[in-house]
């Protein structure tokens, strides 16, 4: 059951440390809870500890140019952000948030009026998006989480300071200015009218931050920002990822099923890496080979709790790009996550090839077409360039260029996170 945002509130946040200590009295426990508890335990144990430098990445081997590839649509798109002034949060509000003019709000997507009840609690409609709900603050974090990336990315192939210097009045705007920031939490996010002022689930609305951490770190290269305010932007997602591993609605999300507990790695990930806190970063990746591997996926390498939804091909895919993109920015000599399998084979490489066909020849699909936007995916998967790069795949590379790289279906962008593959590899 989810807690209301009043009862959030007012309960105390327990440590992830002290919750898996709970998790752990008591003479039996299933597979997962046993998982659960061990992984947050030592979780918990890191968050105690102190923090050290961030993971060292390997360049992706091969010779594909992504830069070549891309190099049309990215200034294209470069060329139009430049003229396109930085929005935040504090752009617009809701009279039905609970927070203020700097906190983000979101409502449920799948939450709609109770015919039965029309002046109830909203109920769901599992995949079917409500248009009518507020949408602002995702709508100005998708933007952002669009150009700043498109920025920094050309001026990456092209040196041109012009690109670098409007990518970081975007991130000024969201991490450091008085006036525009953001809050470092979710408390607000897809909230359910009538029921709650913010749920579990909502941690996934900045899955889009991933990139723009990612470009972050390239701009670093330029003179666009000051080590002062890198050092501020740093101190955000610092205090961002302490939200999402001590607050009751970052502990549920990692305790969550499916492409929700995927997602909440993979930021952690990120976010872990760009602030140097290796301890943390590590435990993502852990919690990769312990918990999203085994419980998420079968030794066909397909996903059977997205393959039980009303979108499984569209959820299948944004599963596997969440988990390729942990194993692109964790995988080291020393701790390569794209060759990690359990002994029943189950691991990245095996998810991939599962898809690979489907992906491929859409119409092969085992299950019935999804119910909305069916004819809208798939997209230039991320999963398909990091694997084929780091697996020696030329044949995912060559798929993966006949896809189209973007979209101007909203629902398409949503779930399409790594938008800017120059920036990665």
């Amino acid at each position: 059951m989810l807690l209301s945002g009043n009862k959030v509130k007012g309960a105390p946040r327990k440590s992830i440390l002290g919750k898996a200590r709970e998790d752990l009295e008591g003479a039996e426990h299933s597979r997962r809870d046993f998982c659960k508890a061990v992984s947050a335990l030592a979780l918990g144990a890191l968050l105690e500890g102190s923090s050290f430098a961030a993971v060292s990445g390997e360049k992706s081997p091969g010779t594909f140019d992504v830069a070549a590839i891309d190099r049309s649509r990215i200034l294209t798109a470069a060329e139009r952000y430049l003229g396109e002034s930085p929005l935040t949060v504090t752009a617009s509000t809701s009279p039905r948030s609970p927070g203020g003019k700097h906190d983000y709000f979101s409502e449920a997507d799948y939450y709609w009026p109770d015919p039965k009840n029309l002046h109830g609690p909203y109920i769901q409609r599992d995949g079917m998006s409500n248009p009518n709900n507020f949408l602002d603050h995702r709508h100005v974090l998708l933007r952002f989480g669009v150009q700043a990336p498109a920025l920094v990315a050309a001026w990456h192939i092209t040196g041109e300071t012009r690109y670098a210097e409007h990518a970081a009045q975007h991130l000024r705007a969201w991490f450091i200015n008085d006036s525009t920031h953001m809050n470092p939490n979710l408390e607000y996010a897809q909230s359910i009218r009538g029921s709650t002022t913010g749920t579990r689930f909502g941690v996934i609305d900045t899955i889009h931050l991933v990139e723009v951490v990612r470009a972050t770190e390239v701009l670093t290269e330029s003179k666009a920002l000051s080590k002062n305010e890198l050092d501020q932007i740093k101190n955000w997602f610092a205090d961002y990822v302490q939200w999402m591993t001590t607050s009751v609605y970052g502990i549920e999300e990692m305790d969550s099923s499916n492409n929700h507990a995927t997602c909440w790695d993979m930021q952690v990930a990120a976010f872990a890496k760009f602030t140097g806190n290796k301890n943390l970063a590590d435990y993502a990746g852990r919690r990769f080979k312990s918990v999203l591997v085994p419980e998420q996926m079968k030794p066909d390498g397909s996903f059977p709790l997205e393959m039980s939804r009303t979108k499984p091909y569209a959820y299948s895919l944004f599963n596997l790009d969440a988990m390729a993109t942990i194993c692109q920015l964790l995988s080291t000599r020393e701790e390569n996550l794209w060759t990690f399998q359990l002994p029943d084979g189950c691991g990245i490489g095996k998810a991939v090839a599962f898809m690979a066909p489907y992906i491929r020849d859409k119409k092969n699909w085992p299950l019935a077409p999804d119910i909305v936007y069916a004819d809208d995916w798939p997209m230039r998967q991320c999963s398909l360039l990091f694997a084929g790069l780091a697996l020696g795949r030329r044949d995912y590379l060559q798929l993966w260029k006949t896809l189209p790289a973007d979209s101007d279906v909203e629902e398409v962008i949503r779930n399409f996170f790594i938008r800017q593959p120059v920036l990665w590899v």
